[in-house]
Parts: C-alpha cells; structure tokens; sequence
C-alpha cells in the first residue's frame, strides 16, 4: 500500500519545514541587530552617539525599528552607516 498523501503531502511537510527555517533565522537576524544597536553608546535622552560618514561630524541621533538614524538619506554613505550600524561596527564617540 502507498501513503495517501503521496507527493502533495511530501511538498506540503517540506515547505512548512523551510517556512519554519526561514522565520527562525529572520528571528535570529533581528535579535542579533537589536544587540548590535544595544551596545553603541547613548546620550542622556537615549539617542545614539555616532560618527555621521557623510558629513564627518559627531550626531546624537534616534534609530528607527530598520537600525536606520532619524538623519538618513538616500545616499551610498547613509547606506554604509546603517550596514556598520546593523554590524555594530559604526563609529561612535563618548
């Protein structure tokens, strides 16, 4: 006797297998930003204190749920700060 539910059954436990896949690792990316930007240093009012790449000047500045500053733009350099931001490799000061 053959299982019942043949191949449609098989595709139906591999894509709720890859489902669950895919929305532990973007669970996993998303804490793992969230600690990145939990350890670059703040100011009394909680904004981040980084170094902007643009400009070349120091900002205290919110980030918004993407890790992006309330300063971005679209620009290659406001680019690159959000992806040093999310690696936790953005320039700050103290």
């Amino acid at each position: 006797m053959s299982d019942p539910d043949g191949l449609p059954g098989f595709l139906r436990a591999k894509l709720r297998a890859a489902g669950r896949q895919y929305a532990e690792a973007r669970e996993a990316y998303g804490e793992g930003k969230a600690a990145a930007v939990a350890d670059l240093p703040t100011d009394g009012e909680g904004r981040t204190k980084l170094v902007c790449r643009r400009y070349a000047e120091r900002r205290a500045v919110t980030l918004d749920g993407d890790g992006r500053p309330a300063c971005y733009e679209d620009h290659p350099d406001c680019e690159g700060c959000v992806e040093d931001i999310r690696d936790g490799a953005v320039q700050t000061w103290e």
